[in-house]
Parts: C-alpha cells; structure tokens; sequence
C-alpha cells in the first residue's frame, strides 16, 4: 500500500511541477477514530516556518519566470538538486551512494551549462538587467525550494506524534497558509494588486480564460505541494528533488510546443544529463535494495542455523 501511495505521490509531483509553470506563463486502514484534526500545535509552528521559506521561493519565483523563458526557468530549477542533496545531509543526515552522487552531479551540471548560455533564450522586449534578475530570482527560488524539501521531512522527525497520510495533508495545509501569508504581504507592500483591475481587461483570451488559468495554476500547484509532501513521507526528501529534476524535462518539452520557445543545442544536452542523472539514481537505489535484501536473507538463513543447532 505504501508503495502504491509512493506512485501516486510521485504522479501529483510530477504533473505539479510540470504544469504549474506553462499555466502561469498564460499571462497577455487505520482503525482508531479520526479525528477532525490531528496535527499538534508543536507541529503547527514546525510547519509555518516551512510556508516561510515556501512563501519566499513562491515569490522568487513568480519574479524569475516573468522575465526568462519557461523552458530557462525550468532548467536553472534542476539545481534544486544540488541544494536539495546539501540541505537533506545537513539537516537530516542523507547518506549517499556514488550512484546519488553522481545523478547530483550530472543534472546540476546540466544546469550550470544551460547558464552559461542563457542570455540567447531572452525574451522579446526584456532588458539585459531585467533577464537577469529574473535569473537571479529563479536560482534563488531554486535554493529555497530545496531547502524546503528536507525541512518538511525534518518536520515530519520533529512531529510528536504518529506521522499518518491524514497528517501528511494537515501539515501541508498549515505550510501553504504560511507561504500565502508571505505573498500576500509581498503583493500588497509592492502594489501589484493595483493592476489586476487593468490585467484582467487586456487579457488576449478574455476575462472568463483568466481566471480559469488563474485557478488551474493554483490547483497545480497544489499536486506539486501535496505530492511533494507524500513523497518525503514515504521515500525522502532526496527522492522528491530527483523527481523534480527528471519532471523538468516534460516542461521543456511542452513549452517548446505550446509556446513556440526555442530549443537549443544546450537545452539538448541539458535534458540529456537530467536523464542520464535520473537513471543513474535509480539504478543505485536498485541496487541497494538488491543488497538490503541479500542480507536480510542471510541474516534470516543464520537465525534458522542456530535455532536448528540449539534444538
């Protein structure tokens, strides 16, 4: 059952991280009672300071993607993983294979050469300064998401009690009430709210497809929240940053075809890296599950040696 949860966990990430991005661009048996609530209020501070450092990647993020193209953003997020990778030995003492090593490697790779030749993916009518900024944000949307991961599952260590699917979403409800807090105060010190009146009047699909993006976005956003919380439940936080580095690609992918962006020789071998990293992580988690079991075997096959001795 967990793993079947552990799929489906990994689905809502996936379609979250991959959709969110090309509609926000569309701009011009447990047998106890249960209980209503569970979470504790301990819990409820643990998450909060999470929605924080949600609330500040959120809004980095909405900056960044602004003014770089989709496709851009979406590779410069594959960083994630070298951040998510540092914070997750830090904070909640990740050990690491060569295979998950080098998987880090090659996708955080693949995005430092995507970098070093962003400045030919600029979109129309955006400033040198203004681009960069707007990568500036991203990367730092990237470090701040990643530090998110391994804090919700250092979150879900911390909780006082019995950790539960339920409380999963609890915990997630209390984390993006933080984050909207955040963006919320950010929205009304810069002003933004003024325009809106004016966005949704020049909005080139009209006002009815506006606020049908506006929700979808919204919705997507919470697969990818939800099923990132599912997945750090179940696997790791570890595992939630490679599943957001190898979903990355789908994006790439559609916004080359939804939105006519250019998909240059450095995006190729970007996504090429991603997948390499991919399939070099799971083929070491293959492994070592492989190895787990050869010595649960024999530890079982000792155990019966000895009590047949004894008998």
């Amino acid at each position: 059952m967990k793993k079947i949860v552990l799929v489906l966990n990994c689905l809502m990430l996936a379609i979250g991280i991959s959709g969110g991005p090309l509609v926000m661009r569309r701009r011009a048996v447990d047998k106890t009672q249960a209980k209503l609530i569970s979470i504790k209020p301990t819990t409820i501070f643990y998450a909060s300071i999470v929605g924080l450092v949600a609330g500040a990647g959120d809004y980095c993020y909405a900056y960044g993607v602004k003014h770089i193209a989709v496709s851009t953003s979406s590779l410069i997020l594959a960083t994630q993983l070298a951040f998510t990778a540092l914070f997750a030995f830090l904070l909640v003492k990740q050990k690491f294979t060569a295979y998950s090593i080098n998987a880090v490697t090659l996708l955080t790779f693949g995005a430092i050469v995507l970098a070093l030749h962003a400045n030919k993916d600029r979109p129309a009518g955006e400033s040198s300064v203004e681009y960069y900024l707007g990568f500036a944000f991203t990367l730092a949307s990237s470090a701040l998401f990643a530090l998110m991961l391994p804090l919700i599952e250092l979150t879900f260590k911390k909780a006082k009690q019995s950790v539960t699917y339920s409380l999963v979403t609890e915990i997630q409800l209390v984390l993006t009430f933080s984050a909207t807090v955040v963006c919320t105060i950010g929205m009304l010190a810069s002003g933004d709210y003024k325009e809106y009146a004016r966005e949704v009047e020049e909005y080139k699909l009209g006002k009815a497809m506006y606020f049908v993006v506006l929700i979808s976005g919204a919705i997507l956003w919470q697969f990818f929240y939800l099923g990132a919380a599912g997945v750090i439940h179940y696997g790791s936080s570890l595992l939630s940053g490679v599943i957001i580095a190898v979903a990355l690609p789908i994006t790439e992918i559609a916004a080359v075809i939804f939105y006519h962006e250019k998909f240059q020789v450095e995006k190729g071998v970007s996504l090429v890296l991603s997948l390499w990293g991919f399939f070099s992580y799971f083929y070491g988690e293959v492994k070592q599950i492989k190895k787990q079991k050869k010595r649960q075997n024999k530890l079982i096959h000792s155990n019966d040696i000895e009590s047949s001795t004894s008998n």
